[in-house]
């Protein structure tokens, strides 16, 4: 099966936010969905930390990011891991009903957990829409804009990860802070070159 043709999907590029107690945390999702008129679902990897604190919150929100979103935020929330940093220290956010939504997004919609699906790798949370509103003028970013425009690559958690071994190219060098692909030889690039996710010069690169 040739996976690019998932790309071709209509999907867009959210950050999913719950609780560890009090402590806010987060995850980048690309499949968030309304399934009713109240009831939204997202889709967290089992290896995510968020979809353990989803669980035991058992409620969740989605800040919908734009297309012109702030360069840090789709690298803190989706390359690393809660477990690990606090993804909100550098990344501005306001609390609604308890919550933290991303202010440098589109809108937020709030969800109370009423039902969960286990698949193989991902858990399909299924929430109540409680609250929501518009945050800023911009569009909905697509994953195929942020695959396309943004030249961004998915995490090995996300549901559309795509192996190297679909890689176009035969050279091909990978950032080691992001997980971003680069097909080609980027030691052609300038030494102005930066990696598109992260920000990260190419010395950060190492060849695949």
């Amino acid at each position: 099966m040739n996976n690019q043709v998932l790309n071709l999907l209509s999907y867009g590029v959210y950050a999913v936010t719950t609780l560890d107690g009090d402590r806010p945390v987060g995850c980048i999702a690309n499949c968030a969905m309304q399934i009713t008129y109240d009831t939204l679902c997202v889709s967290i990897n089992h290896n995510n930390y968020t979809n353990e604190c989803i669980k035991k919150s058992k409620k969740f929100a989605v800040s919908i990011l734009g297309e012109h979103v702030k360069d840090d935020i789709i690298p803190t929330f989706g390359f690393n891991s809660c477990r690990d940093i606090d993804k909100f220290e550098k990344i501005n956010s306001v609390t609604i009903d308890g919550l933290s939504v991303l202010t440098n997004s589109v809108g937020y919609v709030i969800c109370d957990l009423t039902g969960q699906l286990e698949t193989e790798t991902h858990t399909v949370f299924v929430g109540k829409m409680t609250a929501g509103d518009i945050l800023e003028q911009d569009s909905p970013m697509t994953y195929a804009y942020y695959h396309k425009v943004k030249k961004g690559k998915s995490p090995k958690a996300a549901p559309t990860y795509l192996k190297e071994d679909n890689l176009k190219s035969s050279v091909a060098y990978r950032c080691k802070i992001c997980g971003y692909i680069y097909e080609g030889d980027i030691t052609k690039e300038p030494d102005t070159y930066v990696c598109p996710v992260c920000k990260k010069d190419k010395s950060f690169f190492e060849k695949i």
